[in-house]
């Protein structure tokens, strides 16, 4: 079996070029042929020695995942479905703002954390993805984005590892994955532009500072625990005060001077000022003991099994104050992609053959892709007109 180059890293590729009697620095062009420049076929790496080029043909391939479905939002989000093999598809979504291009990269086939807020938890845990699984949803986005918006530059400037699954969970897959985000040979994505999200799996957070340290999002949702058990089942084995002294530890290390406190706003569940004022208790206690962090306001996305709902614009306003009054920065998410199922904890897969699947819902476009050579970034597309 030949191996998927998406898997490796430079120092994975490099490995592999020196079993080829490859010098590093054709795995450093190699590498800039994949990702920097999108290629797949072999005879298109010009400058790669013939001699390395028939080796490859024998011993390589680069190869994405088949994509199943993709769905363009009102609001310019793309939402595409991943097929993964056994049943299973994952999905990744684009976000399109102004001054940024941020991509929601999944992690996992289905969730084991089991958050009652989130669609991805209610549908299971199936597997983790393999760094190429990982990997291949940025390669394919970003080189199917500067076709699809006519652009010579990079589209995407931002990834957040926020999609299915809890990434530190897969780490061994995770850290490699992140190594070719953040490699200027590949996306040279800076290391504040690339952010790990966690429920609060607290070693692997200490893993990560030492390993690999980027932007980091904790899922916290509650301003105690026994609330917190409830809607975070992990915060039973990491409570939070062992949680926050974690996110202390991560400071040290981590490229920005805050972490960013995720809080889905659940309709008479959190939402109150009262529990707005606990967490400024919580993140500041007294002198010295303070979390440097900020957070961030998500709107609930309801779902039939979840048997919750969204807060009132006016709940949320007013918690928001609370935390502002007390000096915290804090952010309302503005919700993207709803009409195509794309916002947070939104993002349920699919278990499905949807490849020959058809839909319209409102303004949303949909595009089904049906690829010749296993999806390249430029396979070809079939639009169903509004």
């Amino acid at each position: 079996m030949t191996a998927n180059l998406l898997d490796y890293d430079l120092d994975g590729l490099a490995a592999f070029c020196e079993r080829l009697g490859e010098k590093r620095f054709r795995a450093t062009q190699l590498f800039r042929w994949i990702h920097q420049k999108g290629a797949s076929q072999f005879e298109d790496m010009s400058d790669l020695a013939k001699s390395l080029r028939e080796k490859l043909k024998t011993t390589a391939h680069v190869q994405a995942l088949p994509v199943l479905s993709q769905h363009i939002s009102a609001d310019g989000t793309i939402k595409w479905l991943f097929d993964v093999g056994g049943g299973n598809a994952i999905e990744t979504v684009f976000i399109p703002e102004d001054d940024r291009g941020t991509l929601c990269v999944s992690s996992q086939a289905g969730c084991a954390v089991a958050c009652r807020f989130c669609s991805t938890g209610h549908q299971g845990f199936s597997r983790n993805l393999t760094v190429g699984e990982i990997v291949s949803q940025l390669w394919f986005a970003e080189h199917f984005l500067r076709q699809h918006l006519k652009k010579d530059e990079r589209v995407i400037s931002n990834v957040v590892m926020m999609g299915m699954g809890e990434p530190l969970q897969n780490y061994s897959a995770l850290v490699p994955a992140l190594r070719v985000m953040l490699d200027d040979h590949a996306y040279g994505l800076s290391r504040r532009r690339v952010t790990v999200s966690t429920s609060g799996v607290v070693p692997m957070m200490d893993r990560l500072g030492k390993d690999c340290p980027v932007a980091l999002a904790v899922s916290l949702h509650a301003p105690n625990d026994a609330l917190r058990d409830d809607l975070v089942p992990l915060n039973r084995k990491y409570p939070i005060a062992e949680l926050l002294e974690a996110c202390k530890r991560y400071l040290q290390v981590a490229p920005r001077d805050f972490i960013t406190f995720e809080y889905c706003m659940l309709d008479g569940v959190n939402d109150t000022t009262k529990h707005a004022a606990e967490l400024v208790m919580l993140v500041r206690p007294g002198a010295g003991e303070r979390v440097w962090c900020k957070f961030n306001l998500i709107p609930f996305n309801p779902f039939p099994a979840s048997g919750l709902l969204r807060s009132s614009q006016e709940a949320v306003l007013a918690f928001s104050k609370v935390l502002s009054d007390a000096g915290i920065v804090t952010t309302v998410r503005k919700t993207r992609g709803d009409d195509i199922d794309a916002a947070c904890g939104q993002l349920a897969g699919d278990v499905q053959d949807r490849t020959n699947v058809q839909t319209r819902i409102g303004k949303r476009r949909t595009i089904i892709i049906r690829p010749e050579n296993e999806m390249s970034p430029q396979g070809r597309e079939d639009t169903i007109n509004d």
